[in-house]
């Protein structure tokens, strides 16, 4: 048995700010929620993102020749308590491509640091992440991360556990069994999100002026990219939803016939009849456009980048001023209008009835 729900308005996409995003932060926008949406969902997105990612991590060291993390050593400068800060803050992800493991992985290196390299450092040489991981299976997210400085010639094997897991994982919680002797094992602070804010504002659906738009800041430490992150959020979220399919005793069905009305439709077509001269393209682009054929807004938002990228003397720095002006108007390449009874077939016949009804029954081409 099932109930008849009014429709809720969703959103149809996802945009991001290109004009802010680097490898640790990207500013998404979502729109339009139903009022108080907003709200729900970035608060839960929130929390997910902060707490529930998975990255790599170091467990524990074992230096050669320190039994413990409170003593200095001959030939480093920083005590051992100070290197194992250091050692925290090393950040290392898994090579693109590999499966990510959640077994204790041990990396062992003989560092060997001689007079002369110390000599060309002026004095002191720095250890880096890169001189004990590079090269290695990691990816290493920031290689000159200052280990330790050694004023002395030495070798010395140093072992790091690394494993993988979520959150904030305190040292005596760590996975690690039966640790050596020798073995420091660290506090590991897995999670590859460092901040997440959120905002929500009003936005417009036609007339309407009190839907919900979500404003997502993501900032990650390098080890998973913030579109990964919230990509992987809204999954775990997802997850966590189902198990209260195990209570539904009656399927909602949604109206979704209002989806399509005739405001929404009006709106629509009034931005799809605009001819492409109307948008303020630069002379490259609109030519390319003419020559391809494409004269109005309509039959542009209905192609695929790919097909575009074919057209002569169309790159990809028209394809980015094309998509910036459409996303002004709210569209976007290769869009699905099928709800409004709008396709590649009929676009030109719609845009012409839609012309003849607005202007009377005379089209000016």
């Amino acid at each position: 048995m099932s109930v008849k729900y009014g429709k809720f308005k969703i959103p149809e996409r996802i945009k991001w700010d290109e004009a802010t995003q680097t490898a640790l932060f990207t500013r998404f926008v979502i729109e339009p929620f139903e009022r108080g949406f907003g709200h729900t969902i970035g608060n839960a997105l929130r929390r997910v993102l902060l707490t529930s990612l998975e990255a790599p991590s170091i467990l524990s060291v074992r230096i050669e020749g320190v039994p413990h993390e409170y003593m200095a050593i001959e030939g480093i400068v920083q005590d051992m308590t100070h290197i194992i800060l250091n050692f925290k803050g090393a950040l290392i992800r898994k090579q693109s491509g590999e499966e990510p493991s959640r077994m204790l992985h041990q990396v062992t290196k003989m560092l060997e640091i001689t007079q002369e390299m110390i000599e060309e450092k002026g004095g002191s040489y720095p250890v880096t992440l890169r001189d004990l991981l590079g090269g290695g299976e990691y990816e290493i997210v920031n290689p000159s991360h200052l280990l330790f400085t050694v004023t002395k010639p030495m070798t010395k094997r140093i072992d790091l556990q690394i494993g993988r897991g979520r959150g904030y994982v305190p040292a005596e919680r760590n996975p690690i069994e039966e640790p050596q002797v020798d073995e420091i094992v660290l506090d590991s602070a897995f999670s590859p999100v460092r901040l997440v804010n959120y905002f929500v504002e009003n936005t417009r659906v036609g007339q309407d002026t009190d839907f919900d738009r979500l404003i997502l800041e993501v900032t990650t430490d390098g080890r998973v990219h913030p579109m990964e992150a919230l990509a992987y959020a809204a999954q775990i979220g997802t997850l966590h939803f189902q198990i209260f399919d195990q209570i539904k005793g009656h399927l909602i069905e949604f109206d979704r016939g209002e989806m399509a009305t005739n405001r929404d439709r009006e709106e629509l077509l009034s931005k799809l009849a605009l001819r492409i001269d109307e948008i303020e393209l630069s002379v490259r682009s609109a030519n390319c456009l003419e020559s391809a054929n494409v004269g109005t807004i309509g039959e542009l938002v209905l192609m695929p980048e790919s097909e575009m990228l074919q057209f002569r003397n169309f790159g990809k720095k028209s394809l980015t001023e094309i998509k910036k002006k459409l996303d002004d108007l709210g569209l976007s390449l290769n869009m699905d209008l099928s709800q409004y009874d709008v396709t590649r077939e009929n676009i030109r016949d719609v845009l012409r009835t839609y012309k003849e009804e607005k202007l009377g029954g005379q089209v000016v081409e």
